[in-house]
């Protein structure tokens, strides 16, 4: 895949540049800084007045060119509508001038993007230099606090292109984000942690009190050795001040200073500072200047679904970091080499994966929404998650356990993030009886949600609670949330199970069954049921390793009886189907008339929403997930292969041109992907079918996709990994925002599972067992990016050998698992120069002393 986009391809692009739960602003791909999501919620679409970077070029104290660090503004031109927009803007009076598109700006420019890094480079003819932007924030497996900072960082290199000497000056605007009769803007000069002074201004205000939910501010600082700057832009009328900023500007030398009391009119205003650093090049040589744009808006408040009977705001987790903006900015400074390298070593380890191209693309871009706003930290650094964002607003809160069921990026590069998630469900969402709500309301503490148990998510929750266990080894942390497990897969057969899912022990989901698809199935299925049998499976091993036999002798004997029971019944040959009679209004009696109003077409005599003998694109979801846990088998396996070969058969479409979607479109015309469900079987649809059936939403997709890469369908795979980047071209969507219900959609991390079911990655850390068992390698080649709760790394493997080498914390060993013919042509192990003693058993290497692998000290397989 090629991860530059020039022209058409950069319209629409915003990548994200902030910390995990701080919000981010956007980096669009012409170079303007738009969507400025810092305020504790969505602002899609959004831009902070005239914000931008600048870049002029002297010669003799002549000005020889100035312009907009920008590429051409995409079209439309005739103007959009802008929120709150005043007189004379919005549609029908053109592109609004605070985008700087009136500007002279540069012709030719140039976006790279590999997050978490984005790159930029900027040309003209009447240029004398080239300019090129590297800018990020920190990404470092299991560093959730530097990942976790409010400022973009901004790495600027300029070129002098000509044969003689040049001076530059590269100037930083800002506008003050939430105007006010008491703004301030204050210039601030202070000592850095390698002498070299920062130089700030603060943006903020007086006109709230500390504890109010607009309180905050805005820093603008560089470490350039020789600065300017204006802390006001010229207030006035009309285009006053960026008339007065243009002259300002392009006159030679330095900004002269400009201020403005807290009082002085007019009152209401936004205005804008800007801090510029000069720099003088000889011909042909280059220099690097730095900026940040940091931010401090403490407060939080639940806008989305406020609480009427208690407080309504808490603190984000950054503010127990830093006191405001200015702090965030001097550490980022004094820590940039550190954040940097580290960041880039990230980024290189998973790029030099030779896993396909495309799907590094697509593991790498959907991290970008642990940067977006949908993501928060709470006041104790707990993780919480919208699914997605509206334009202004979160989408659906909570946390919500299915959805986030398919978000595998944070359980392997945060997992004390993710643990903190299992911590908050089993704490705030868990019913006496055992039920669970699937969103958590905040503040916590309040009253839980009361809607009915989301099946998924319910077992879900199991499921990654095992999952956690296993990446971290943490089995004292498994003791304090076991009796809440437990409880959540008795729950399937409590009396008190108003949906009556399993009241009969078969190892089977009937009843009433809510699920992510935001409606209820009635009778048994693969889909939901093969959640229960993973619980119940994870639930029988950790019952057995916590002492508990008899709760894991009932727990498996459920579970083979189900297992036995869906394989001989819910397979029709082909793939797994529901077993319900849609024509049979008893099953919904058995309910409340609310169910049989909702769910009972009368003109058509049927029931509404169901899969019946549709084939599904989660019908072994289960088995995925078990995949990727190492849990074993859930579905008879020559089936599940069956199953997921129909499932490409009937659901992946290379066109969406001829199909009729009802549902919303996120594939149209030409554009090719994995739908929802299909009927194969003639006359068996539904008058009204499962709800979305006809969409393609990508998190789905990105399971169905790496679970036949996990079972060999490796082309297949890939197509549907191709077809859903092809969608997110830069031109058509944002290739680092897939959407589904809104902007950066959490499911979509299901992406990173790509990473697993190529390296056949496996790992229980409670035994200290790692292993590699690749689907693909390229000439008997492999490498590959692994991380887990203590150390992350690279897995290296050629025909003479495997390397593991932590790049970050540690790696406790004590066994290795690997391809069977691998380990029959061991030769020697070493580790640190020492041979090391170890017994085969089978695929596995058990050392007879366990070994921590650090950095820089890998571990080495030499095969004879």
């Amino acid at each position: 895949m090629n991860n530059s986009y020039k022209g058409e391809k950069t319209r629409e692009i915003s990548f994200p540049i902030g910390g995990i739960g701080t919000g981010s602003i956007g980096l669009a791909g012409n170079g303007r800084l738009i969507d400025w999501e810092i305020f504790n919620r969505p602002n899609k679409k959004s831009f902070n007045g005239f914000s931008h970077f600048s870049i002029k070029a002297e010669r003799n104290g002549k000005v020889i060119d100035a312009r907009v660090l920008n590429g051409d503004l995409p079209s439309p031109y005739v103007g959009e509508h802008i929120r709150g927009g005043p007189l004379h803007s919005g549609y029908g009076f053109g592109p609004e001038s605070q985008t700087m598109a009136g500007m002279p700006h540069f012709k030719e420019v140039t976006f790279q993007g590999e997050f978490p890094l984005a790159g930029m480079s900027f040309e003209d003819p009447s240029f004398p230099g080239m300019i090129q932007l590297s800018a990020f924030n920190p990404f470092i497996p299991l560093q959730a606090d530097d990942s976790s900072l409010p400022v973009a960082f901004f790495e600027w290199e300029i070129e002098n292109t000509e044969d003689f000497p040049l001076s530059y000056t590269l100037c930083l605007s800002a506008s003050n984000p939430i105007p006010s009769e008491k703004v301030f803007h204050q210039y601030n000069s202070i000592p850095a942690a390698n002498d070299t002074p920062l130089h700030m201004i603060q943006l903020g205000s007086h006109q709230f009190d500390p504890e109010h939910p607009h309180f905050g501010d805005v820093t603008i600082t560089t470490d350039a050795s020789h600065t300017s700057y204006q802390e006001f832009w010229y207030r006035g009328e009309w285009c006053d001040n960026l008339e007065m900023f243009w002259h300002d500007f392009t006159q030679p030398g330095r900004l002269k200073n400009r201020r403005y009391g807290e009082d002085e009119l007019p009152a209401r205003r936004k205005d804008t500072a800007s801090l510029a650093a000069h720099l003088d090049l000889l011909p042909h040589e280059r220099k690097k200047i730095r900026f940040t744009i940091s931010w401090h808006f403490p407060n939080v408040t639940n806008y989305w679904n406020p609480d009427s009977t208690g407080p309504n705001v808490w603190k984000n987790y950054y503010a127990s970091l830093f006191n405001d903006s200015r702090a965030s900015a001097a550490y980022a400074f004094n820590h940039w080499t550190h954040l940097y390298e580290q960041t880039t070593t990230f980024k290189d380890a998973l790029f030099s994966s030779t896993i396909p191209a495309v799907a590094i693309e697509a593991i790498s871009a959907n991290l970008s929404v642990l940067k977006s706003a949908t993501s928060l930290r709470l006041t104790d650094g707990s993780f919480y998650g919208f699914e997605g964002c509206i334009e202004d607003v979160g989408c659906c809160e909570g946390s919500c356990t299915h959805v986030w069921n398919y978000a595998y990026a944070l359980p392997f590069l945060f997992p004390s993030l993710e643990r903190s998630m299992r911590n908050l469900d089993f704490a705030y969402n868990q019913r006496e009886d055992g039920r669970m709500a699937f969103r958590l309301m905040l503040p916590l503490g309040r009253e839980r949600s009361n809607h009915r148990a989301c099946a998924d998510g319910q077992f879900g929750g199991v499921i990654k609670a095992y999952r956690d266990w296993k990446i971290s080894g943490d089995s004292a942390w498994l003791r304090t949330i076991w009796p809440a497990i437990k409880q959540s897969i008795t729950y399937a057969w409590a009396e008190s199970n108003e949906d009556k899912w399993d009241p009969e022990q078969k190892g089977i989901l009937e009843g009433r069954q809510h699920h992510t698809l935001d409606m209820e199935l009635f009778g048994p299925n693969s889909w939901l049921s093969g959640f229960y049998l993973a619980a119940l499976k994870a639930g029988a091993e950790m019952a057995a390793f916590l002492g508990d036999q008899t709760t894991s002798d009932e727990f498996n004997r459920i579970f083979q009886k189900g297992k036995q029971w869906v394989d001989e019944h819910l397979f029709n040959g082909a793939y797994y189907v529901q077993q319900v009679n849609l024509k049979d209004p008893t099953i919904l009696d058995q309910f409340d008339k609310e169910t049989v109003q909702q769910y009972w077409n009368t003109e058509i005599g049927e029931m509404k929403y169901q899969i019946a003998q549709g084939c599904v694109i989660d019908q072994v979801i289960a088995q995925w997930h078990a995949n990727l846990c190492s849990l074993g088998d859930i579905f008879d396996k020559d089936q599940t292969r069956t199953a997921l070969q129909s499932l490409y058969r009937y659901n992946f479409k290379s066109s969406m041109r001829e199909e009729a979607n009802t549902w919303r479109l996120y594939s149209v015309n030409d554009e090719g992907g994995l739908v929802i469900c299909t009927w194969p079987l003639e006359g068996s649809k539904p008058t009204i079918p499962l709800t979305y059936n006809s969409e393609t939403m990508t998190g789905f997709e990105y399971q169905a996709a790496s679970h036949m890469i996990q079972e060999g369908m490796i082309e297949e795979g890939l197509s549907i990994v191709h077809a859903i980047r092809d969608r997110y071209d830069g031109e058509k969507r944002n290739p680092w925002n897939e959407i589904e219900c809104g902007s950066n959609y959490a499911r979509s991390m299901a992406s990173y599972s790509l990473l697993q079911a190529f390296s056949g990655f496996e790992y229980n850390m409670v035994d200290g067992m790692i292993g590699f068992s690749p689907v693909q390698t390229e000439e008997g080649t492999f490498r590959t990016l692994w991380s887990l709760d203590k150390g992350w790394g690279m897995y290296l493997m050629s025909m003479e050998k495997v390397q593991i080498d932590v790049l970050g914390g540690n790696l406790p060993l004590r066994i290795l698992k690997l391809h069977l013919d691998k380990v029959a042509a061991i030769k020697h192990i070493q580790h640190e120069g020492v041979s090391l003693a170890y017994q085969i058993l089978g695929n596995e290497i058990h050392f007879t002393d366990p070994i921590i692998i650090e950095p820089q000290k890998p571990l080495h397989v030499t095969f004879s």
